[in-house]
């Protein structure tokens, strides 16, 4: 009986020897908010004294800070509403560009001011995209200057100024004389309006390429495309990866055009009030 016991307990042993132990493994679950569902049925526009409203149902809309949406532009406000009312059975506000910038420029979360806004889109310039340029790679190099030249050459003459690209990574030169220049026609435009300026430049990163599409010069589109010029280039050689590449175009494109109509719905109505005057 002893012998059987010791068998039994050498056999465990080794076992137990050629068995490894393993850390349980904690599998990583990730939490997110769910979207809200939607509870009105219809969405509609008020016109008040103070402006334009929008409502959904019963309910006038608010913005996240709570503060009464309303609006100079008419234009803007059926914008807003449309975005609501296309969506479905749940609100995805990261799909609703138009009324998340309206609720910026209303709540102004960072409490900025014109001269905030306008110095932010000057210290662009040094990082714009379009001014940056390479000359180690030939066909990229005159892809970039057929793209992007005739553009830099529209900019000078729309703001008379005299930008000049850079062909390493050094910052281009900007004087203070072109700066004074493109600040003064930032500075005409409106808080709200400027918000938008600052959503396609972020956007583009290029202060070049969001003035030439919000001056219809180039449609939205060729910006987008103007803006991921290296990186299409570069796809050429590598691949595409159509559900990564293909959505962040898409996106961008959304954004872009998100910010060109609240930039021209809201100097619809200066436009207005200047034709009325006439």
């Amino acid at each position: 009986m002893s012998n059987f016991i010791i068998t039994k307990g050498i056999r465990l042993l080794s076992l137990s020897n050629r068995v490894k132990w393993q850390a349980p493994t904690l599998a990583a679950v990730r939490h997110y908010a769910a979207q809200p569902k939607r509870f009105y049925k219809q969405t509609n526009v008020l016109c008040t004294d103070s402006g334009y409203e929008v409502t959904l149902d019963h309910r006038k809309l608010k913005t996240p800070n709570g503060t009464l949406f309303t609006v100079k532009s008419e234009p803007l406000a059926i914008a807003v509403a449309t975005e609501f009312d296309s969506q479905k059975d749940h609100i995805v506000r990261s799909r609703m560009h138009i009324s998340a910038l309206c609720f910026t420029a209303i709540d102004n979360p960072n409490h900025l001011t014109k001269l905030d806004m306008v110095n932010y889109l000057l210290n662009f310039l040094a990082t714009d995209t379009v001014l940056f340029q390479y000359d180690d790679e030939k066909a990229l190099q005159e892809l970039q200057c057929n793209e992007w030249d005739p553009l830099i050459d529209w900019f000078n003459r729309r703001f008379e100024t005299n930008l000049q690209k850079t062909m390493s990574i050094t910052p281009p030169h900007v004087t203070d004389e072109d700066k004074i220049k493109i600040a003064k026609h930032f500075q005409s435009f409106s808080l709200e309006t400027l918000h938008g300026y600052t959503f396609a430049v972020d956007t583009l990163k290029s202060i070049v390429l969001a003035c030439a599409v919000i001056e219809q010069q180039i449609n939205v589109d060729k910006a987008v495309a103007l803006s991921r010029l290296e990186e299409e280039y570069q796809l050429k050689f590598w691949g595409r990866v159509e559900w990564s590449h293909d959505l962040s175009q898409q996106e961008l494109q959304a954004r872009l055009a998100a910010a060109v109509l609240f930039v021209h719905f809201n100097c619809s109505e200066h436009f207005v009030k200047e034709k009325l005057l006439l």
